[in-house]
């Protein structure tokens, strides 16, 4: 936008100083109370969050290539690809040899686990081959297709989803937010797949506009922050679209998208806040 953001070093050196603790402390409980993790990992629903590790790895990278710390950007982005790479051999064999896995399992966070390949071309078309880029594309994008079906059917024709999961609804936003991102990397331009991909994931945007009082009226939960990073690759996707094609309304549309960003992000961060004062977080669940 042209705009000079003196804060985002600051912003930068937050990010850095949050994968940190939260890694260490989530390393410390690998290490304290193994049977616990082996416990969630082996959970239908919390295994799916567990490739998160490697999407903030290869969104680490970005950030470090973007100011030109490229010697950091290639760690974190082989770091990433390693880890995307694992989770998703690991819980696609889970998900076609575990005999519990149920279709109350399914929810859009099922995305996470395989769609995140289409994260690794955003800082790998600066690290290694192109066909590298290419081969995760295109494993996270025909995989997106072929979730998606399943996930529609899931919401439309089944029981509805556990409170706590609705806002996962928005990961429907961010597979084509990030794809169209990746694949303008990739190809450097705005043809008929980009515009495809990123004007689904619009539509998803003002589908859930439109669904504002339903969402509002959902008690919060830790998963809530699942509003947030959907929202942020559609922004940044709105972002690349309007620089590659500088069209007027969508310089009004990415101060509109932008600022609906922040304002979720920035209550999303008081009610945790609160949530951690009165302890509703991070404790046992009722099964």
């Amino acid at each position: 936008m042209g705009w000079n953001f003196g804060l985002s070093p600051v912003i930068f050196a937050i990010v850095i100083l949050l994968f940190a603790i939260t890694a260490l402390i989530y390393l410390s409980k690998w290490v304290v109370f193994p049977q616990e993790v082996k416990k969630e990992f082996s959970d239908p629903v919390k295994i799916n969050f567990f490739p998160i590790i490697a999407k903030i790895l290869l969104l680490l990278s970005i950030l470090f290539m973007n100011i030109h710390l490229m010697q950091y950007s290639k760690i974190f982005w082989i770091l990433g690809v390693i880890a995307q790479l694992g989770f998703g051999m690991i819980i696609l064999t889970f998900w076609m040899h575990k005999d519990h896995f149920e279709l109350k399992h399914i929810s859009p966070a099922i995305f996470m686990p395989v769609v995140g390949n289409v994260l690794i071309p955003i800082a790998g078309v600066k690290h290694a081959s192109p066909e590298v880029s290419w081969f995760f594309f295109s494993v996270g994008i025909i995989f997106w297709i072929v979730l998606m079906a399943i996930v529609l059917n899931r919401i439309i024709f089944h029981h509805p989803l556990k409170e706590k999961l609705i806002p996962t609804f928005f990961i429907l936003m961010a597979p084509s937010a990030v794809g169209f991102i990746a694949y303008v990397k990739l190809t450097n331009n705005i043809d008929i797949g980009a515009r495809i991909l990123y004007y689904f994931s619009m539509f998803i945007f003002f589908l859930f506009l439109f669904q504002f009082k339903y969402f509002r009226k959902i008690k919060f939960y830790l998963s809530s922050w699942a509003y947030s990073f959907p929202l942020d690759a559609f922004v940044i996707a709105s972002f690349l679209l309007l620089h590659k094609t500088h069209w007027s309304f969508m310089y009004s549309f990415v101060k509109f998208a932008f600022i609906i960003l922040n304002i979720i992000i920035f209550l999303l961060f008081l009610r945790t806040i609160k949530a951690i004062f009165h302890r509703e977080i991070c404790i046992e669940e009722n099964k």
